[in-house]
Formats: structure tokens, C-alpha cells, sequence
């Protein structure tokens, strides 16, 4: 009798599962986790959200540190079978911040103390070629499917529109694309114009391949909607102790806020417009110039970008993902005593 009603709660788990993963938004996020903490934030939202199914990651700068502690967050918080991919070639060079010498370099350390998913410590190498996890994961999912979360530089989706058929699929880039992906969701640029790093800061030129030659559903989040909205705060001083997100904004930020441009793409991504965003405009389109500037033209013929803007004030916004982001980290630690800053402040005393 309990093996029978083993086996039904088996069932009733399983099929609630696949259902949810049948509803579930299929996401691939492709970021440059290196120089900036909020990445981390983004995929502490995507890793944790019940309304996601996390396809793959891909990191579009070349230390083999992103990769790791990428894994590491996406190992950490649910999911240690996540496939990662590098854009290479390979590097183990760790962020100095030579702009202003206030901001810390976290990924070295979330790879090292948190080692766990398909890339242990070490194993950079085992990362897939980015081109080749986007065909495999795109070719393997239903058509128009896939939201791609782009939160950082544009080099490996550049390369994807510009591979061929293979192995995957028969189809080359342009046209997998178009026929498997649903939305492209970007941070990057400034509106409704402007020059922003993740356009200019690597190869500007292949983010003006990406952007003035996508043909399909694009969302861009720029640099004046997320660098008012402050978050961490509360993740570091509240979170739960020794958790990676925790420690890489307390390491990274020295313990103040920071700027929100990944983590409100994310919120955009997995939510949609939802209670925070509204679109700014209703027709044009972005292009953006070889040495990574960008401007919104105004043509009443296009009608498949948009850029973001807020529907409330940034101290509003700055709550709610503040909220949501300690929330995320909660679910996967049960009944600390301390927080993460007070949990560091007694490890560096003792």
C-alpha cells in the first residue's frame, strides 16, 4: 500500500512538473558575467523563477572565471545540469576596476568557494562552443518558442546568425533563428539615443551586425532605465549567509547598491511588461553605428522593437526587485540565524 501510494505521489509530481515545464517560458540568457555584479542578479531571478525553464548560458567574455561562476550561481540555486558555453579564446584574467577604484572583483571567488554544475573548478574548458549550445538548444525546441536574454556584449549571437547548417539542425543562423526564437530581449544602448559599454565596450562593430540586421520581435532595456534603480542592498544585509549572489554583491559593491540594468532585463524577460514596464514608443527602430552609438529612428513601417521604460518611479522599482532578489536567494537555504553582512563581518573576525 505505501509503495502503491508511493508510486501515484511519483506520478502526480512527475506530471506536474512536465506541465509546468510545457508553461514555462523557455529561456537562453546570454550574458558577459566579469566586470559587473547585476549579472549575478540576473540569474539569481531566472535560476529561481517558477515561471522559467532555463534552456542554457552563455557568457560572451572570455575568462574562464564567468563560466565557472555561472555554473556555480546556476548550480547553487536549482540547477547543476544547465549547459554553459565560453566565447573563446580562454583567459584567466580577473576584473581590476581602473575607472573609478571603488568596485571588487567577485568572480574568481564565487567560482572557487562555490564549485558545482557542469563546470567545476578548473574545467573551463569543458564549455561548450557558444554557436554550437545555441544551434543544439534552438534546433531542439519548439518553433517561435525561445526568449534569448542578451546582457551583455552581442559576439556570440552575432556568430550565431552567421553559422551554418550543421550537425543541429540543417538550417543556417538567420533562419533557425527566425524560426525558433520568440523574442530577443537586450540590455544595451541608451534611448532614445545615446552610447552604452555593452554596445561599445568589446567589438562594436558585431553589435551593428546584431542589431541594424535583426528582423525579428526585439526589447531593448538601455542605460537610463536601470542606472537609477538601485538593488542588493537588502540581499546582502538580509540574505542568507555564505550564499554566492550574496557574497559576490558584498565583495563587488563593498556593501552599498548598485545599478540595475540586469536584473531588470531579466524581471522584462520573465515577466514580460507585467506592472513595471511599459514600451516607450509604438513604431521605429534601433540602429546602432560602428563605434557603438546608438539613435531610435522614427518609422511608422516598423512595428517589432521596442524600448523600455518604467511604469513607476525608481524607488518603487528599486523596492520590488529588492524584494525579489532576497526572496530568490531565500528559497534555497532554510532558517539561518545571521545575514550575509553580519555572517562575513564575525568569518573576518574570527
Amino acid at each position: 500500500m505505501l509503495n502503491l501510494l508511493s508510486s501515484l505521489i511519483s506520478l502526480v509530481l512527475m506530471l506536474h512538473s512536465s506541465r509546468w515545464r510545457a508553461s514555462a517560458k523557455r529561456l537562453i540568457i546570454d550574458t558577459d558575467l566579469f566586470s559587473d555584479v547585476d549579472d549575478i542578479g540576473a540569474l539569481l531571478l531566472a535560476a529561481t523563477s517558477p515561471s522559467v525553464d532555463l534552456l542554457a548560458v552563455n557568457v560572451n567574455f572570455p575568462s574562464s572565471y564567468s563560466a565557472i561562476a555561472a555554473s556555480s550561481i546556476l548550480a547553487y540555486f536549482g540547477h547543476p545540469d544547465i549547459p554553459i558555453s565560453i566565447l573563446r579564446p580562454l583567459t584567466n584574467v580577473t576584473f581590476f576596476d581602473s575607472w573609478f577604484y571603488d568596485l571588487g572583483e567577485y568572480a574568481s571567488k564565487v567560482a572557487y568557494h562555490w564549485p558545482g554544475g557542469t563546470l567545476p573548478w578548473g574545467r573551463a574548458d569543458d564549455a561548450w562552443d557558444p554557436v554550437s549550445l545555441y544551434r543544439k538548444v534552438l534546433s531542439e525546441s519548439p518553433d517561435h518558442s525561445v526568449t534569448i536574454a542578451s546582457i551583455g556584449f552581442l559576439d556570440n549571437l552575432s556568430a550565431l546568425l552567421d553559422s551554418k547548417g550543421d550537425a543541429h539542425s540543417p538550417l543556417p543562423g538567420r533562419e533557425l533563428v527566425g524560426a525558433k526564437v520568440s523574442e530577443l530581449v537586450v540590455m544595451g544602448g541608451q534611448y532614445p539615443q545615446g552610447r552604452e559599454f555593452n554596445f561599445y565596450g568589446r567589438n562594436s562593430s558585431l553589435t551593428a551586425h546584431v542589431i541594424n540586421s535583426w528582423e525579428w520581435p526585439v526589447v531593448f532595456s538601455g542605460f537610463e532605465l536601470g542606472v537609477g534603480v538601485k538593488s542588493g542592498k537588502r540581499l546582502m544585509l538580509e540574505g542568507p549567509p555564505n550564499n554566492p549572489a550574496s557574497m559576490a554583491y558584498l565583495w563587488y559593491t563593498y556593501g552599498s547598491s548598485r545599478s540595475s540594468w540586469d536584473p531588470l532585463t531579466m524581471l522584462y524577460a520573465i515577466d514580460g511588461l507585467g506592472d513595471m514596464f511599459e514600451y516607450a514608443n509604438t513604431f521605429g527602430y534601433n540602429h546602432v553605428y560602428e563605434n557603438g552609438s546608438n539613435i531610435w529612428v522614427d518609422d511608422e513601417t516598423v512595428n517589432k522593437q521596442y524600448y523600455l521604460r518604467l511604469r513607476v518611479s525608481e524607488d518603487e522599482a528599486s523596492a520590488e526587485l529588492e524584494r525579489r532578489l532576497l526572496d530568490a536567494a531565500w528559497l534555497r537555504t532554510s532558517n539561518p540565524q545571521v545575514g550575509t553582512q553580519e555572517w562575513f563581518m564575525r568569518k573576518q573576525q574570527a
